[in-house]
């Protein structure tokens, strides 16, 4: 198959791209001492997303706002992590994340729960087209550090299929196991 020419080259980008929405975190902005005075340079962190379980974080410097947004942009978009959910509207499981000093704890929730997270957190999860979640942010409030905790914790969803698969269990045992709150350790105890 031939490559297109000409205007249609850059056309299969531009209809990916259409497909993420993006969403400012943060934007710190710091300043270079020189001799004739300070120079400004702008750091931004966007959260990008399909809203379909897709998501990804990016980091961008520059001399001016949007310079920086664009680049962090593009940034997040190179590095997109697929979250499995669960009736596309929560999570799976409970999991914790950390990086650095920032610790999360992201549990899943019933319907009509909302997102309960903070600042960053809430970001992350309305990207990734999450509806029901209970999250809790502790240690470093840095938004760097609790967005970067939040994908380790996302990072270790995993969907009930891939589970049974690797216990070579039938998912429905593996399911009725979460819906019924009882586990082995459990029946054992009252046993």
């Amino acid at each position: 198959m031939a490559r297109p020419q000409g205007r249609d080259r850059g056309r299969g980008r531009d209809d990916r791209d259409s497909e993420f929405t993006e969403k400012l975190v943060h934007i710190n902005r710091v300043a270079k001492v020189v001799k004739g005075g300070k120079r400004f340079g702008f750091a931004a962190l966007v959260i990008v997303g399909d809203l379909k379980g897709r998501v990804g974080f990016g980091h961008g410097k520059a001399r001016e706002v949007p310079e920086a947004i664009r680049k962090a942009t593009e940034s997040a978009k190179r590095g997109l992590v697929r979250v499995p959910l669960r009736d596309a509207r929560t999570l799976h499981h409970d999991s914790k994340g950390r990086h650095g000093a920032g610790k999360v704890i992201v549990r899943s929730a019933p319907p009509g729960t909302g997102i309960i997270a903070g600042g960053a957190m809430r970001a992350v999860f309305e990207m990734l087209g999450v509806h029901d979640v209970v999250a809790k942010s502790m240690g470093s409030s840095n938004p760097y550090n609790v967005v970067r905790a939040t994908f380790d914790a996302l990072q270790g969803q995993e969907n009930p299929r891939g589970v049974a698969a690797r216990r070579n269990k039938k998912v429905s045992e593996i399911v009725s196991r979460r819906r019924d709150g009882s586990d082995s350790g459990e029946a054992s105890a009252e046993a």
